[in-house]
């Protein structure tokens, strides 16, 4: 028998076209729920369609770039009118920017990393939220890095600032919506078989690397309503 810990539950996903975000997603959809599957890449939403239908599963395609001046809060306006809730958000977009000396890197570089690593979640917390509350057992969980506060590299200050901003962001959210229904929490997925890897390690053979479906279930373990921890930064590969 499959198990289903997300049967009938509806899960919101980031930069779901490829990578880790497309396998979290259809490892949701194969958990049981529906899935709102949003990026940039409308070819790459369309493929993810294709697979949790062959799974079985259903999702809703939503093509969203996450510098769109309203785009988020309109998908939340869009989710208010048809589900009424949303019961998990992974919020797993995110750009790696350039690898350089931090005095080299320019304006229009911070702009982007900065919108989509930092600013895209803080706008998705204060869209969904509210409906998250409405869920019985809300849960967010967000794709952060090992780069980030907790270990910093040379070259890396415009993507590692960025991920080091979502932790603080995420824990202090965590904190605030403490003793409610609703948790939030951060996984750091380690070096993973991406295409974001590919470009932060050129020359790293991506067969040593671990399979975004290898690393998926632990997002849908921290989306699950048995889930109780909260405002935790869990390494999936240990």
């Amino acid at each position: 028998m499959t198990h289903t810990p997300m049967k009938g539950r509806i899960a919101l996903v980031t930069g779901a076209s490829r990578g880790l975000g497309y396998s979290i997603a259809l490892k949701l959809a194969e958990a049981g729920a529906h899935v709102i599957a949003t990026a940039r890449t409308q070819a790459g939403l369309e493929e993810l369609d294709d697979a949790i239908s062959k799974a079985g599963g259903s999702c809703t395609l939503v093509p969203l770039d996450a510098q769109a001046p309203d785009g988020i809060e309109k998908l939340a306006k869009a989710v208010q009118q048809r589900w009424g809730k949303l019961d998990a958000m992974v919020v797993n977009a995110g750009v790696l920017g350039e690898l350089m000396p931090a005095a080299q890197l320019t304006s229009k570089v911070w702009n982007e990393v900065l919108a989509v690593n930092l600013i895209a979640p803080a706008r998705l917390i204060r869209a969904f939220e509210p409906l998250l509350k409405q869920s019985d057992a809300g849960r967010a969980v967000f794709t952060t890095s090992g780069v980030g506060s907790r270990r910093a590299k040379a070259y890396w200050s415009a993507y590692a600032s960025s991920k080091a901003g979502l932790d603080i962001l995420v824990q202090s959210w965590a904190r605030e919506i403490d003793g409610g229904t609703l948790r939030a929490n951060l996984v750091n997925p380690g070096t993973v078989r991406t295409r974001m890897r590919a470009k932060a390690a050129p020359g790293e053979d991506p067969m040593s690397l671990p399979h975004p479906d290898e690393i998926a279930p632990v997002f849908v373990s921290l989306c699950s309503p048995e889930e109780t921890r909260n405002g935790e930064i869990v390494d999936a590969q240990g």
